[in-house]
């Protein structure tokens, strides 16, 4: 049995995501033709309480676009600095968008108020613009954690405060909501846009949206194009993400459940160090001894794959395509592993 950990990226469409995704009415998406597409585009939009979407091959994408449509070249986006945008998107608000980053050192990959209110920059000739704060829910780096509503909204208030526009990176957003119970409705209103992955949890094999005013979006619709985004008879694949958010929504929690167990599992094992608190579907530990490439090495000669997340730590994550059976031989294989 192989058991794959290394992402949740890795799921394959179910029987039923297939058999709807075959049957998707399609058109030319690039011309707004296509109904399958339009359609998604709307129920995220409606789900958010916004009033478009635009959907993309990816969350870097949508993330990238969000970035450019909010800023202009020598504006500055204040973010934590495991964030997705700053750690894995190549520099792309530097390459796209002409700006500066503004690096803040949050807990578990969250900011507060109090620290984006002391790196917001003072106007001066000599001085990048602070435009820009970009918050990710849950957070990759930190474990899969996650703000509450009480503290986004202090968040979202601040930046209204201080003339800041507010993007979400959502990519797990649902990890979250399944866990919090709080309303898509209630999160969409505190943000200027916000990105959603649907290949990730949700189990579709293509794509993410970006969700916002219909100003940005029809904004963005041209630098998704400029960026090689524009995509032809996609219903195809935006049929999975459908089928997605039509059943595969609530079982998440199974996932974020499997990860807390897997926590419990590695704080037991000799060679763990320290397991980070596991709040959705990513558990990150830390090893005593052995370097992480090392011990992903050896969990590959058990069948196991995983990622190495710094010197000594390492990721998994649970996903649609990791069930019970499968948890229990990990528990026996991790307990096989000597170091």
């Amino acid at each position: 049995m192989h058991i794959n950990l290394l992402s949740d990226t890795v799921t394959k469409p179910t029987k039923g995501m297939r058999e709807a995704m075959s049957k998707a009415p399609v058109g030319d998406d690039v011309f707004g033709e296509d109904p399958t597409v339009n359609a998604l585009q709307k129920r995220l939009a409606d789900m958010f309480n916004m009033e478009a979407a635009l959907y993309c091959p990816s969350g870097t994408m949508t993330n990238q676009i969000a970035i450019k449509v909010h800023t202009n070249p020598l504006d500055e986006m204040i973010c934590e600095y495991t964030s997705h945008v700053y750690q894995y998107e190549t520099a792309g608000y530097a390459f796209n968008s002409g700006i500066g980053v503004n690096l803040v050192h949050g807990q578990y990959g969250k900011l507060t108020p109090q620290l984006i209110e002391k790196a917001i920059k003072p106007v001066y000739d000599w001085l990048p613009i602070s435009r820009l704060v970009v918050l990710e829910n849950s957070t990759n780096k930190g474990g899969g954690n996650y703000y509450t509503y009480d503290e986004l909204k202090a968040i979202s208030d601040c930046c209204r405060k201080h003339g800041l526009i507010l993007h979400l990176d959502g990519a797990r957003l649902f990890n979250v909501l399944v866990e919090t119970g709080d309303k898509t409705e209630a999160i969409g209103d505190l943000f200027d846009s916000i990105s959603i992955c649907l290949s990730k949890g949700l189990g579709a094999p293509v794509g993410s949206l970006l969700i916002g005013t219909q100003e940005l979006i029809t904004q963005a619709r041209r630098y998704r194009k400029v960026m090689g985004g524009g995509m032809r008879q996609a219903g195809i694949i935006a049929a999975g993400c459908m089928y997605a958010l039509d059943n595969h929504i609530d079982r998440l929690k199974e996932d974020n459940d499997r990860a807390k167990r897997i926590g419990h599992i590695l704080s037991a094992l000799p060679y763990v160090e320290s397991v980070s608190p596991v709040m959705t579907n990513i558990v990150i530990f830390t090893l005593k001894e052995i370097l992480a490439n090392d011990f992903v090495e050896i969990l590959s000669q058990k069948q196991i794959k995983a990622s190495a997340f710094g010197e000594r730590q390492v990721r998994f994550v649970t996903h649609l395509d990791f069930d019970d059976e499968m948890l229990v031989e990990l528990e026996r294989r991790l307990n096989e592993i000597i170091v």
